[in-house]
């Protein structure tokens, strides 16, 4: 164990502490942690006790203690928990950690976690983590106060069609798990945590009601795993047009579709309209980077063609069929808007619903520039633009090789003064339950 000799950080399963854990508790002159951690282990009667209920005051309190301080914390305090917090105040704590909620959870469901994505909404915008946890098939979700705010979450996901389990008060008397898929409304006690699975009933085992669907993309071999949660950015992205199934070539050609996902910046925790979207290839390209992509589309021929194609590249999205501003109505905001050409009508009501901080639009027609850029600042964006024009490689009898040129597009894309993309999951001082 290393570490200052004046701070140890205790974790808590609920089960007995082990002897590093006991010997910090018996030279400890002050003891820190929430209520509950107070009163589950044996505490020195001459030792100071400090409460954690604001985590600030606590942290001060901690700082100018002459020591030796014990910090109890749940789990693993290592894991979104106090020892980032104490780190940030100059103390560099010895930690003696227990097993985390994280793992306990998945744990009594009998489940695999290495493949899961582990969000913390403590203390934190809820936005980012609904977003990511929709777009990955397994994760898990710190909570904290207040329960409305993952009453929402836990509507949401069973909406979308994920199984919902809470893991309450685990590693104590009280713990419980259970099923919300059919209840997403029941009330949770704190603290506890959420587990979400895009999951298809086990037919090779029906007395277990969850067979999570694997993150790994079906048109890969599904190999042994070596990274955690997430799987990263794809090996491959701006794909041809033969890898989606598209209609009388209505798509956005690739070398198009590199430069609107390098302004859409799309990864995990951003959610992302796809307005107009067609065949869905630049949707499909988005939540293959992790983001919530949801693909707007009028015609319903073309809305299958988009499940279809996620399907194919093995991502989670959201298809809403009908026409702007309509089908627009209480969807999530976005963080950035796609928009594949329309009228300025149909660009006007889907930045006016959405309010993204970016907006990326692709334009055939040199005629429509100059009004969209227009539209675009007198909504308050600063707008920019390039031409992609691509010669792809064809060939010629006898072997050579000819330039063939692909039609010339106008890519823009606008900032709303005073936003910048991907600063909604700032970090607070938080910890798991």
């Amino acid at each position: 164990m290393t570490g200052s000799a004046q701070v140890t950080v205790i974790g808590c399963d609920g089960d007995p502490l082990p002897p590093a854990a006991e010997a910090a508790l018996a030279r400890a002159a002050a003891v820190a942690g929430a209520p509950r951690h107070l009163a589950a282990v044996p505490l020195p009667p001459e030792a100071e006790r400090i409460l954690i209920r604001r985590l600030d005051l606590a942290l001060d309190a901690i700082a100018a203690h002459p020591g030796p301080v014990a910090v109890l914390a749940s789990g693993d305090p290592g894991f979104f928990g106090i020892v980032r917090a104490l780190r940030t105040r100059g103390i560099t704590p010895a930690v003696v950690p227990a097993v985390s909620s994280v793992a306990l959870a998945f744990a009594r469901l009998g489940l695999d976690w290495d493949d899961a994505l582990v969000l913390s909404a403590h203390g934190r915008d809820t936005g980012p983590v609904m977003a990511a946890a929709l777009a990955h098939p397994k994760t898990a979700i710190l909570t904290g106060p207040p329960e409305a705010d993952t009453g929402t979450l836990r509507t949401a996901l069973r909406d979308a069609g994920r199984a919902v389990y809470v893991a309450e008060a685990l590693g104590t008397p009280d713990e419980r798990v259970r099923d919300l898929t059919t209840d997403p409304g029941a009330e949770v006690t704190d603290p506890h945590l959420l587990i979400s699975l895009a999951a298809t009933p086990n037919t090779d085992n029906p007395t277990d009601p969850i067979n999570p669907i694997s993150p790994i993309n079906p048109t890969s071999p599904a190999g042994p795993r070596w990274l955690a949660g997430h799987l990263g950015a794809p090996d491959a992205w701006a794909l041809p047009e033969d890898d989606f199934d598209h209609r009388d070539s209505m798509i956005t050609k690739s070398e198009v579709r590199a430069l609107a996902l390098a302004k859409l910046g799309p990864g995990p925790g951003r959610t992302i309209w796809d307005v107009g979207a067609g065949s869905g290839s630049v949707a499909v390209e988005c939540a293959r980077f992790g983001a919530w992509a949801i693909a707007i589309e009028a015609d319903p021929a073309q809305a299958d063609r988009i499940r279809a194609n996620a399907t194919r590249h093995g991502v989670l999205l959201r298809v809403v069929t009908g026409h702007a501003p309509e089908a627009l109505a209480d969807l999530p905001a976005p963080d950035v808007t796609f928009i594949g050409g329309g009228n300025d009508q149909v660009l006007e009501a889907s930045i006016r619903a959405g309010a993204p901080a970016r907006v990326v639009v692709t334009l055939a027609s040199v005629d429509r520039v100059r009004p969209v850029c227009d539209l675009l600042s007198g909504l308050g964006y600063r707008v920019e633009g390039s031409q992609v024009q691509a010669s792809r490689l064809a060939p010629l009898p006898g072997g050579s090789l000819r330039l063939a040129a692909s039609n010339p597009v106008f890519v823009l894309w606008g900032d709303r003064a005073g936003d910048r993309t991907g600063d909604r999951t700032g970090d607070r001082a938080g910890g798991q339950p």
